[in-house]
């Protein structure tokens, strides 16, 4: 074939290009049934994309696979840097008792350049929580999926379902964009974070609608450069920056903002957490920025006086450093009085705290504020009004 006759072949005919780059796990043996385990089929087909060198898509088409046991799609020895899980049907997961204490359901470890779009995952996690709600001795759970140090990683149009842990979480990744993501859970599914993001950088989280029984969002140590946007959080426990400080030497978290988003019924709105227990970490640079509250029992709050069980932290203070966050453009009602609280460190009070057009009312009536050890300043209307030392 000559060059010319190749060259229009190549632009009249994409699909000869690129069919020999998509991979069905169907035809890796996977069974659309939602009884067969399929969890080797996938590593099959993840196996021949990474061999490729240019662009593939792995294929899962409609209808139930079962993933059985925890799986690793490792990208050390992957040759391509551009593949993409396209998912048109539902991912399984088997009953906790077979998945024990593993970290993990589906993990992404060392890839660059993956993609997840579409498809639904089931985390059958309803008799985890039902084991942790009625008695001790349960497993932990597994994250239903987890990126770990990895780059270049895309999630659209993703939803997750009854994660037996956390639905999604990123940790030691870069680069990483969630759009359009849909979690759901019920707001007594224990420890259920929506997405979780740790010890990574330049993360973007947009126009995701979060349902569970903890935190919509939480930031762990080392995260920087983290934008959050267009997000639902309820039920939940809000959007949170931490818990942190529990280990001494801990990274920071530093160039978060979290904007437009909205919370109804949840337990808090915009949360810093940190455990009262000596700590080297920090949080710096945050805006908040154009919050819509209904009925949420704690719209604004930093607290670092976090403590569960009274255990290794009583009578200690906190040592993480909280200064420049920015509150802007806060609205709605509360489900308690005291709207906005500040508890924060008496060893390391929270600095540059700025209130910006606040505007939180309770039962209609004015809301309350309290302040322990914070400093920063007001503009605009604040109300409730301010406790901040200026």
């Amino acid at each position: 074939m000559g060059l010319s006759l190749l060259f229009i072949t190549i632009i009249l005919y994409p699909a000869l290009r690129s069919a020999a780059d998509t991979y069905n796990v169907v035809d890796y043996g996977a069974k659309a049934d939602g009884g067969t385990d399929s969890g080797k089929s996938f590593l099959s087909a993840w196996a021949a994309a990474c061999g490729t060198s240019g662009p593939s898509t792995i294929n899962v088409s409609s209808g139930k696979y079962l993933i059985g046991s925890p799986v690793v799609f490792s990208g050390k020895d992957c040759k391509s840097t551009d593949i993409t899980f396209r998912i048109d049907g539902t991912l399984v997961a088997s009953d906790y008792r077979k998945v024990g204490d593993a970290d993990y359901w589906l993990k992404f470890d060392s890839v660059d350049g993956v993609t997840i779009s579409g498809g639904i995952l089931d985390g059958q996690g309803a008799s985890l929580w039902a084991c942790k709600n009625s008695r001790g001795g349960c497993p932990t759970g597994a994250t239903s999926l987890r990126f770990t140090k990895s780059s270049n990683v895309a999630i659209y149009g993703l939803t997750s379902a009854n994660a037996k842990l956390f639905h999604i979480a990123i940790d030691g990744s870069n680069n990483v964009k969630i759009r359009g993501v849909k979690v759901s859970a019920p707001g007594g599914s224990p420890n259920t974070d929506g997405i979780h993001v740790e010890q990574s950088n330049r993360v973007l989280i947009s126009s995701a609608q979060i349902a569970t029984g903890d935190d919509c969002i939480s930031v762990g140590q080392g995260t920087s450069n983290l934008w959050i946007e267009n997000v639902s959080c309820g039920p939940g426990h809000g959007i949170s920056i931490g818990s942190l400080g529990k280990q001494m030497e801990e990274q920071g978290v530093e160039n978060v903002t979290v904007k437009t988003v909205a919370f109804s019924g949840t337990e808090n709105g915009v949360r810093i957490k940190c455990w009262a227990r000596p700590s080297h970490g920090f949080v710096k640079n945050v805006v908040f920025q154009h919050a819509n509250m209904f009925n949420v029992q704690n719209p604004i709050i930093i607290d670092q006086n976090y403590c569960p069980h009274d255990q290794g932290c009583p009578n200690k203070a906190s040592g993480i450093k909280i200064s420049g966050i920015t509150y802007q453009d806060i609205q709605g009602s509360s489900a308690t009085q005291v709207a906005v609280k500040f508890d924060c460190s008496p060893k390391h009070p929270c600095t540059d705290i700025s209130l910006q057009d606040i505007k939180l009312t309770y039962n209609n009536q004015p809301a309350q504020s309290s302040c322990a050890y914070a400093d920063g300043s007001t503009n605009g209307a604040v109300n409730p009004a301010s406790c901040l030392k200026q």
